[in-house]
């Protein structure tokens, strides 16, 4: 299927691992030319060399912190215009909320709402006067269906989506959509983390936790990254223009509802 966005350009935030890594690389397959983001600049050129190498795509590296001013400066500017944004950024560690202090709480806020807000506000108004604008705010299923030890995260990023879901509305006239990709358990470090942490606590091995995760999943297994990647290109897709405003859950059937 030709997504029918060859030549635009992307903006991918926190991209050289995991889900951000994936949806860079489907991006790059579309045709677009891609802008990846990591702290770790070493990494980030290595990656951005792998991925040159795997989708024969445009790929530009800039490195930094996304929620420090500068980077978000690099970012922007490393293209002549931004017509996809990806909004991604680590979450908060797992902790009992009760060993959140302030700092923590506004760290938090900061790296997985105001951080993601600060680049919509940079790019909407391009996208605009363009008549052409994708937005993905990669969240968390926490968001539906939140988890303890994810306390910071998942109220940060339900302040994301309430903020954005007005914005969303106002643009769509513009062909600008804003959606959300919520994903659950992937096969990504953060997520061996979290497993890692449960097994401790448990005084387990991370097999058996990794088991146990994966049983209580309809799917019967974790996502895999690609898979993650594809959902987001379609969002950033020419055909997905009449979708926004909208939390895809992408958890293999784990959260129970139907809304």
């Amino acid at each position: 299927m030709d997504l029918g966005i060859k030549g635009r350009y992307a903006v991918v935030c926190a991209s050289s691992q995991g889900l951000g890594r994936a949806c860079a690389t489907e991006l790059a397959r579309a045709g677009c030319v891609v802008v990846i983001n990591g702290r770790d600049a070493e990494k980030l050129n290595a990656v951005a060399a792998e991925l040159r190498e795997q989708t024969g795509g445009q790929i530009i590296a800039i490195a930094g912190d996304v929620a420090r001013p500068e980077t978000q400066d690099a970012l922007i500017s490393a293209v002549p215009q931004v017509d996809i944004l990806v909004n991604n950024n680590g979450g908060p560690p797992y902790r009992d909320f009760r060993q959140i202090d302030r700092a923590a709480m506004i760290d938090g806020v900061t790296n997985n709402m105001v951080t993601p807000i600060e680049l919509v506000q940079r790019v909407i108004d391009g996208m605009v006067s363009r008549r052409f604008g994708r937005i993905v705010n990669i969240t968390s299923a926490s968001v539906k269906m939140p988890l303890s030890g994810l306390d910071l995260s998942s109220g940060a990023r339900i302040g994301l989506t309430g903020f954005l879901a007005g914005v969303a509305r106002s643009v769509a006239h513009a062909n600008v959509t804003i959606n959300f990709l919520l994903p659950g358990s992937f096969d990504t470090n953060r997520q061996l983390t979290g497993l890692a942490a449960k097994a401790e606590q448990q005084g387990v091995d991370i097999g058996v936790v990794r088991a146990d995760s994966q049983a209580r999943i309809p799917a019967k297994r974790f996502g895999s990254p690609p898979e993650f990647g594809a959902a987001c290109a379609f969002l950033c897709s020419a055909q997905a223009g009449y979708i926004t405003g909208q939390s895809l859950l992408i958890d293999g059937g784990a959260y129970p509802g139907v809304l």
